[in-house]
């Protein structure tokens, strides 16, 4: 039993699997677990998988599934098909999340809004930081722009809604929050996250044999570090 609770055709090339409707780490290893199975025995045709909170997308070649000896008249019932009847080991060890340190410097012109965050939530700026760094976090998706990692796991007393304006700009390495989750902006691009501080890692480099530095599934710690670090590892 997979317990897949919905399939449909996301386009011509690709279908998307539904395991469930909710955000949660019990979720995120049910999905890791058929994401591992589905790629050691793939179907004809199959190319990759993109995982996501609840989800799970699958893109193949149509032509090699067309021509392909899997039961169904299309492509989208012969993938569904082998989908729902791929078989699950549970007795199988689930590849463990690869365990990444992000360096951050926290507050002042690298985070213009963690006060806003401790004022809302009655701590102190120094409060903020040792509880955004202390917790871990799990990457539940990539998403929005490339290699920007959506990131569950956030204490709930730091969770604050996206601002009502966003800005032009967010520089690469900004960290933010936005309700219960925390992300890094990969690239200099708008957004309407609240900004707490920053990276000097790049999160994306497509100069990089593995362009993102993060994937879903990843557990991420956050390090605080001092400004001069932060100048030395940039």
């Amino acid at each position: 039993m997979n317990l897949i609770t919905d399939i449909y055709p996301l386009n011509e090339i690709s279908i998307t699997i539904v395991f469930g409707d909710e955000i949660s780490l019990k979720l995120a290893d049910r999905i890791a677990e058929f994401n591992q199975a589905l790629i050691a025995s793939p179907f004809s045709g199959f190319l990759t998988t993109i995982p996501a909170y609840a989800s799970i997308t699958v893109y193949y070649d149509p032509i090699k599934v067309y021509q392909s000896n899997l039961n169904g008249s299309s492509c989208f019932d012969k993938v569904s098909t082998y989908i729902r009847t791929l078989k699950i080991n549970t007795s199988e060890k689930v590849k463990q999340p690869d365990k990444v340190i992000i360096p951050v410097y926290y507050g002042g012109k690298f985070g213009p809004d963690i006060d806003l965050i401790a004022a809302q939530a009655n701590l102190s700026t120094a409060e903020v930081i040792q509880i955004h760094s202390a917790a871990s976090y799990r990457v539940y998706m990539i998403g929005f722009v490339p290699g920007f990692a959506y990131m569950g796991g956030l204490d709930k007393r730091l969770s604050t809604p996206r601002r009502q304006q966003p800005r032009a700009s967010v520089p690469a390495g900004a960290v933010g929050i936005a309700g219960e989750q925390t992300g890094i902006y990969p690239l200099d691009i708008p957004g309407g996250w609240q900004i707490i501080g920053q990276t000097p890692l790049k999160i994306f480099d497509a100069n990089r044999p593995e362009p993102a530095l993060l994937k879903a599934g990843d557990e991420i710690r956050f390090e605080p570090i001092t400004v001069e670090q932060f100048r030395t590892l940039s």
